[in-house]
């Protein structure tokens, strides 16, 4: 069954990666918004349930939930707040936000009512995914880990999503362009040298310090390709 896909829109990045390492780990796929506009293009796609904060700039999250539901969107909406106050809780619920999530918060406790709201809503959770096993490499898709060995070699979030969609792919030559949009988004304004930093960065964390022999090959002025060994 494929991932259900988790829209996570604030403009704190520290708080969007906090969320999606959570998340990523229970199975489920994520993409992240920094602002209002964002959070509306991609709620429109096709998204599961949006973790929406309500302070975001260009379009507040309250504008948001009520264009979605003006425009007849059902998806989940769980709001983050800062605020306590009972008016605005009372504004979110009456505007359709399924739930309220108050900072700071537990990433825990986000995660199991994210999974109720789900529930709740008829939509399946995603199971686990696979085991990809590449010689001493492991890569745990359901508890996102690369393992070397049995050790896990502590990826962050975003090397692991990039080493697991090269791996996924074995033996297929992947671009860049490909690669920003399957790992960072259709929305990502940054270089494609981003792409090269990460290889960079795996190849330091995976290869080098375990004597593995080369996995990840530059296919020159394209992309990359993950070698099946």
């Amino acid at each position: 069954m494929p991932a259900q896909t988790i829209l996570v829109a604030d403009d704190d990045a520290a708080i969007r990666e906090l969320l999606t390492h959570h998340l990523e780990r229970e199975g489920f796929a994520v993409v992240g918004a920094a602002d209002g506009h964002a959070a509306l293009r991609r709620a429109r796609g096709a998204a599961d349930l949006l973790v929406l904060d309500i302070c975001l700039p260009g379009v507040d999250g309250y504008d948001v939930v009520r264009t979605l539901r003006r425009e007849e969107r059902n998806v989940p909406i769980v709001v983050i707040t800062g605020r306590v106050d009972e008016i605005d809780r009372v504004l979110g619920f009456e505007l359709g936000a399924d739930d309220f999530i108050c900072k700071p918060f537990s990433p825990r406790e986000a995660v199991a009512r994210i999974k109720s709201i789900l529930r709740r809503s008829g939509a399946k959770i995603a199971q686990p995914g696979p085991v990809l096993r590449f010689g001493r490499l492991e890569i745990d898709a359901g508890a996102r880990e690369a393992r070397v060995d049995g050790t896990d070699v502590r990826l962050k979030p975003r090397e692991f999503a990039l080493l697991l969609e090269l791996a996924g792919n074995a033996g297929v030559a992947l671009s860049r362009d490909w690669l920003l949009q399957r790992v960072w988004g259709f929305d990502f304004n940054g270089d494609e040298r981003t792409i090269d930093v990460h290889i960079h960065r795996l190849r330091a964390k995976i290869e080098e310090p375990w004597q593995l022999p080369s996995l990840l090959r530059t296919v020159h002025g394209f992309g990359y390709k993950f070698l099946r060994g």
